[in-house]
């Protein structure tokens, strides 16, 4: 039987995810909770494990697609009820919450004549990833969505695929399957996408299948360019522009950064200091058996230097609650150490802080660091923050502003560590 697994919650009534990339592809046997996508949400990268065991029927979404929660992601081919126990799905009658925290959830509702509407992480109306139909569809009001995994026939889903066409496509026609970057590319050079064959994922045309359709202009030539490529452009066929989507963790940092530059008043100082006693006592620590493997740096000494402070200044580790008017003071620190990742700026947590030794806490700034990097960092790492260090001085830089992480009152930018008269 073909069971249906919907986009759950995946924490904090986050309402959309991108997926990333598919751990699995169709016709492949999973079994229960292993890994199938790596997703991301407006917190962090989540690794999505499969709520069935089973082979994978279908992929609803292409990778790169912005999904709301509660849409159908990925269909498997289970066991009949006499074999191994699945999940029950809810009844048609039965009022399913436009939000349920599980992974295991339905999720939203789908709307009335049809699935809830999805977007490409470029804003752009995406249907089923079933081929579209070579002629228009007929004008019947499109079946609902299928409730709790019933299969769909293929002809069905033929009959309400949404085909998105642009003024130059021609309608009576099945549009090859590329990205809007992709398209717009060949658009500027001149391509026409109906004489390539596609080598990305799924037969996708990729931008190098354009830039090589350059190499063959007598099967590939199409309309004249939109906008000349310019001669000194230093990339084939790179034009003068580049538009760079903001989704996922960096829509939700530039948000709270936004809020927290104009609700906070920041006033910041700058004071030199000379850490000549600290780099001598990092040396003598490297040297001692208990630290062999131990990362030390200059960050790991202010970062205990910040959690034995906030003893002496409790009112550098507090936050303003508006709505009691009150000022709230915490009893321990959850320091948050910003990073630069791909993604974007993250500030994960180390909790409790102040009970860690030296040695604890280099282990955990490593930890943390490395898991941001590889875009593993979990959504609870990256809440309950309760004052933050940014290290501007891994740039070369001396001093900076930073902006405070919202809902905290202090924010220490350590600058570069160098020799002076």
């Amino acid at each position: 039987m073909i069971r249906e697994f919907r986009l759950p919650d995946l924490g904090e009534g986050l309402t959309e995810s991108e997926i990333l990339s598919w751990r699995v592809a169709e016709g492949q046997a999973v079994t229960l909770n292993q890994v199938i996508a790596d997703v991301e949400t407006a917190k962090a990268v989540v690794e999505l494990p499969s709520p069935f065991e089973g082979v994978v029927a279908r992929l609803h979404e292409a990778e790169g697609t912005v999904v709301e929660v509660g849409s159908p992601i990925i269909s498997f081919d289970v066991a009949d009820p006499g074999g191994a126990p699945v999940p029950a799905a809810p009844d048609a009658d039965e009022a399913v919450p436009r939000r349920q925290p599980t992974l295991v959830g339905y999720g939203a509702e789908p709307d009335e004549g049809g699935r809830p509407a999805r977007r490409t992480r470029r804003g752009l109306a995406a249907g089923p990833t079933a081929p579209a139909p070579a002629a228009p569809a007929p004008t019947a009001p499109a079946p609902a969505a299928p409730v709790g995994g019933e299969h769909v026939p293929a002809t069905a889903i033929q009959a309400t695929a949404v085909q998105t066409t642009s003024a130059q496509d021609t309608p009576l026609r099945e549009r090859p399957r590329s990205t809007p970057p992709v398209r717009k590319l060949a658009r500027d050079l001149g391509v026409d996408l109906a004489t390539l064959e596609g080598t990305g994922p799924q037969g996708r045309i990729v931008r190098s299948d354009v830039e090589a359709a350059l190499l063959r202009p007598d099967k590939a030539a199409g309309s004249a360019p939109a906008q000349p490529v310019v001669a000194d452009a230093p990339h084939l066929g790179q034009g003068r522009e580049e538009r760079i989507p903001v989704a996922g963790i960096r829509k939700h940092t530039a948000a709270a950064m936004v809020a927290s530059a104009f609700t906070a008043p920041h006033a910041t100082v700058f004071l030199t200091v000379d850490v000549t006693p600290s780099m001598n006592l990092l040396e003598k620590l490297r040297s001692r058996r208990e630290y062999d493997g131990v990362r030390l740096t200059p960050l790991v000494l202010a970062a205990k230097a910040v959690c034995l402070s906030l003893r002496r200044h409790p009112e550098l580790n507090a936050r303003w609650d508006e709505a009691a008017r009150e000022i709230i003071r915490y009893r321990y620190v959850n320091l948050g150490i910003a990073a630069a990742t791909p993604r974007g700026l993250l500030v994960p947590n180390i909790k409790d802080a102040q009970e860690l030794g030296l040695r604890e806490l280099a282990l955990a700034i490593s930890d943390l660091a490395s898991t941001a990097r590889e875009g593993r960092t979990p959504p609870a790492a990256l809440s309950g923050g309760t004052v933050s260090i940014s290290n501007v001085g891994v740039f070369g830089v001396d001093a900076g502003t930073p902006i405070l992480n919202p809902g905290e009152a202090a924010i220490l930018a350590l600058g570069s560590v160098r020799k002076q008269p």
